[in-house]
């Protein structure tokens, strides 16, 4: 197997969700393709017109904060002149076409394969969530039972009780033994 341009850790750790949509941002791919962010969006605004609002957004003031906090510390950008664009991944596809060096159509490869992967990913993991939801409603039909069962097996787990020490003054001291007196000590008197 080929080693890949751009390993898929890598672009999974740099997609992010806004407006309930994965997206990597203009910084994030070109770094990725190996051009200056300047360079990626003046391409970008050569070919606007391949670039749709699904396609490609600006980033609000408002989502900027909130991609801070995804990111906790968000260095780079941080004194950045304008807002930064957000593509989809449809986006990123059509991206492709605008970029032309042999680079960003192996970067760009690697992403789309990367959203597919994510995307399986996140199928996978409704598919658990559903047989788990399953899985805990056919358990709770049998949940007195099963609490009844623990229950029994605690008590069979848990140590004997230990006798109570009384409560009171004792007196240990050996008792006096007396002489019994018997027939023949009383007849031979």
């Amino acid at each position: 197997m080929k080693q890949e341009i751009i390993p898929a850790k890598r672009i999974m750790q740099s997609i992010y969700l806004l407006r309930e949509e994965k997206v990597l941002l203009d910084s994030d791919l070109a770094a990725l393709d190996g051009v200056a962010t300047k360079v990626l969006n003046q391409a970008v605004k050569r070919n606007a017109a391949r670039f749709p609002d699904d396609f490609m957004f600006r980033l609000s003031a408002d989502e900027i904060g909130l991609l801070r906090s995804q990111i906790v510390t968000l260095k780079r950008g941080q004194h950045r002149k304008y807002r930064p664009y957000a593509f989809t991944e449809q986006g990123v596809a059509m991206l492709s076409s605008v970029l032309k060096s042999d680079r960003a159509v192996k970067v760009n490869i690697a992403i789309m394969r990367a959203f597919v992967r994510l995307r399986r990913t996140l199928e996978t993991n409704r598919e658990f969530a559903r047989k788990f939801s399953e899985l805990e409603k056919h358990v709770g039909k049998h949940d007195d039972e099963i609490v009844a069962i623990i229950d029994a097996i605690r008590q069979l787990m848990a140590p004997p009780l230990k006798p109570r020490r009384e409560i009171g003054f004792h007196v240990r001291e050996k008792a006096p033994r007396y002489l019994a007196r018997t027939r023949r000590s009383r007849n031979n008197r």
